[in-house]
């Protein structure tokens, strides 16, 4: 299964996205937390085997933790993150959501939970890393992590965001702590739109890569808010014909035959959402497919300042 499920948008009821309008619905906690375990039981049931998460994205460790223990799970592996804390409380009008801290004892406090998901924790990611917030040259922290790795057998990550993603890659790959690699995993953006992964993907091939945002925050799907897009979204409702699948199984498969990842993750929420992304399990691009949707590349900077003009809801 080449496909992950990326727990953001069940732990927290909003996240960055195209969606014109916020749901009128009334928030129930208790309903909210049964709907995030039924999207866990789907994507298990079509043979998800990889699941992330993050104590950023609101309750969504303490859903998965429940659901496993509910269900008596024992064959699925977890990556989660570190150094972000939601602080939004689930209001639908909150102005910060959550607040970024790479100290180390932002590390050690987080952890403290998220190693409850041992023995199925096998990645454990920097969320978000960043030249600016100077958690790559924190001693501290680094040699914390490697601790973390030796003691408990886990791989150690970084999740990354921003028109720089590889220059914080390649920062990261020259990090060693006792004359041993510390990264061992990278989870990036890569998608139709942002294919700058790719020129260093060479550098990565013993490292484990994880996919996120692979629908480009719904920007594949035809929208008029994007004149842009208009020659991609003529190509990739035309590929989907093709292949007699969603638009969203196209973008997904991109990404598997484009730069063969460990996991591309899905982050949907909703059961319908999530088996229209696993038809992507179903095709494969030729290499005419591929060489028609690498030319829907933009320029990072670009694409990332677009991004910043999502909302959320």
């Amino acid at each position: 299964m080449n496909i992950g499920l990326g727990t953001a948008a069940i732990g927290r009821p909003q996240y960055i996205n195209i969606r014109k309008k916020a749901t009128t619905k009334t928030f129930e906690k208790s309903t909210f937390i049964e709907n995030g375990k039924q999207v866990l039981s789907q994507a298990y049931q079509n043979g998800i085997r990889h699941f992330d998460t993050a104590p950023g994205y609101g309750i969504a460790e303490q859903i998965l933790l429940e659901w496993i223990s509910e269900n008596n799970i024992t064959d699925l592996t977890v990556s989660t993150k570190w150094g972000y804390t939601y602080v939004a409380n689930f209001d639908p009008n909150a102005t910060v959501h959550e607040v970024k801290e790479h100290s180390l004892a932002k590390l050690n406090e987080q952890w403290n939970y998220s190693s409850q998901l041992l023995p199925y924790l096998n990645i454990h990611q920097i969320h978000s890393a960043t030249l600016d917030s100077g958690v790559l040259i924190n001693k501290e922290v680094l040699i914390r992590l490697m601790e973390l790795k030796e003691v408990h057998n886990i791989e150690i990550g970084l999740s990354t965001s921003g028109a720089n993603q590889n220059e914080i890659i390649e920062k990261a790959l020259e990090i060693k702590i006792h004359g041993k690699e510390l990264f061992d995993s990278f989870q990036v953006t890569y998608n139709l739109f942002d294919q700058s992964l790719a020129k260093i993907k060479d550098k990565l091939l013993n490292k484990k890569l994880i996919i996120k945002e692979a629908l480009a925050n719904g920007r594949v799907f035809p929208n008029e808010a994007f004149p842009n897009y208009q020659e991609a979204y003529k190509l990739l409702t035309d590929l989907a014909k093709k292949h007699e699948v969603g638009i969203d199984a196209i973008a997904l498969r991109f990404c598997i035959d484009s730069i063969n990842p460990y996991k591309v993750l899905s982050g949907a929420s909703e059961e319908d959402h999530l088996i229209t992304n696993l038809q992507t399990e179903s095709i494969q691009l030729s290499e005419e497919d591929l060489k028609q949707l690498r030319t829907l590349s933009v320029i990072p900077e670009a694409y990332w300042h677009e991004r910043k003009q999502l909302v959320w809801n």
